[in-house]
């Protein structure tokens, strides 16, 4: 049965933010591994939000125990070349009710800049914290602020200056033989995934 939409949370424009996140030790229910193809989403983290994500199926979060909200942790993309390494990556979980989504998906903004889309490659995360919860903003502004802070607590907090979060960015999981099933045939990972009703702000 799919995950009901739990009501949204309104954020606070004066609530001020840490930029770290994260005790001293990576506490359960982390590290959360999640690897899939990389699907094509709404289309709106590089247009409207200049930060592009790469999409994992939602079946990959399925039965998994992480609360909706932002995340971080390491991500890599089995692509080509320099690109294809361990990056630090900030990745939201749930409904974005700003954008009023009806499913629950996971995307991952992997902190590194890359030549082009890498719809239908491989990508694997390792999840290592919790940021925030996830919010209904009152502009798109607000939204573009939260995110690119939530891209520097990511950063600090994975730092080589934390041990026991850097040290994931090595973990075996990232260069173990995929294990993924191939895509099925026919199946377009390019394919615009269908938008919901858009917010009015």
């Amino acid at each position: 049965m799919p995950a009901e939409r739990p009501p949204a949370i309104q954020h606070d424009p004066s609530l001020v933010r840490e930029d770290i996140a994260g005790p001293d030790a990576v506490t359960a229910p982390y590290p959360v591994y999640l690897q899939g193809w990389v699907t094509r989403g709404f289309g709106r983290g590089s247009k409207d939000l200049g930060c592009p994500t790469a999409n994992l199926p939602d079946s990959s979060i399925e039965g998994v125990p992480l609360e909706t909200g932002v995340h971080f942790g390491f991500a890599r993309v089995l692509c080509t070349g320099e690109h294809d390494a361990v990056f630090p990556m900030v990745m939201s979980i749930g409904w974005n009710p700003f954008y009023n989504n009806d499913t629950r998906t996971a995307e991952v903004h992997v902190l590194h800049d890359y030549p082009s889309d890498f719809y239908g490659k491989e990508l694997r995360v390792v999840v290592l914290g919790y940021v925030r919860p996830e919010y209904n903003y009152a502009s798109m502004d607000a939204l573009i602020k939260d995110i690119n802070h939530d891209k520097v607590v990511a950063l600090n907090s994975v730092a080589s200056d934390r041990p026991a979060y850097a040290r994931f960015q090595t973990d075996a999981f990232f260069s173990k033989p995929t294990d993924l099933e191939p895509l099925p045939a026919g199946h377009d990972p390019a394919r615009p995934r269908e938008k919901p009703a858009q917010p009015s702000v």
